[in-house]
């Protein structure tokens, strides 16, 4: 049996549901594979996502990797309980994007204690890297935020 980073088994139609009316679903954003480790998502590369000279908008990039590790993070702990909130994020945009989908792959650099910090890497339609990010994240008492 493979060991597995989640808190419990996910499942890809709940997680897409988390992104029902938020700039996720805005974005065109669909979560498409969790592995046991790493979690993935498709975002368009359209009038949504495109910067005025119909490139990929960086902006959007890193929209999608916010989302990936925010989502990853809540599939870490447990969501009845905590919820994790964005502190820091960077992208570094490598390659122009300008028409298709882009895929973004999130893994864990540290997902031990209160800080999460994830590596997510964003690929083009045929496969070539075009935006690399690092996203760090604080669990928080759900409570704190959320009427629970």
């Amino acid at each position: 049996m493979t060991s597995s980073i989640w808190h419990k088994e996910p499942n890809i139609i709940e997680i897409n549901s988390l992104n029902s009316n938020t700039l996720g679903q805005n974005l065109g954003i669909e979560f498409t594979e969790v592995g046991s480790d790493f979690l993935v998502a498709t975002m368009p590369v359209d009038e949504r996502t495109k910067q005025p000279f119909g490139l990929l908008h960086g902006g959007a990039s890193v929209a999608l990797a916010e989302t990936l590790g925010s989502v990853a993070s809540l599939l870490v702990v447990n969501s009845d309980v905590f919820i994790g909130v964005g502190v820091e994020i960077n992208a570094n945009h490598i390659k122009a994007v300008l028409s298709g989908k882009v895929k973004g792959v999130c893994s864990p650099l540290n997902i031990s204690g209160k800080n999460h910090v994830w590596d997510i890497k964003i690929y083009n339609d045929a496969n070539e890297l075009t935006c690399v990010s690092r996203f760090t994240c604080t669990i928080i008492p759900k409570s704190k935020f959320v009427n629970a």
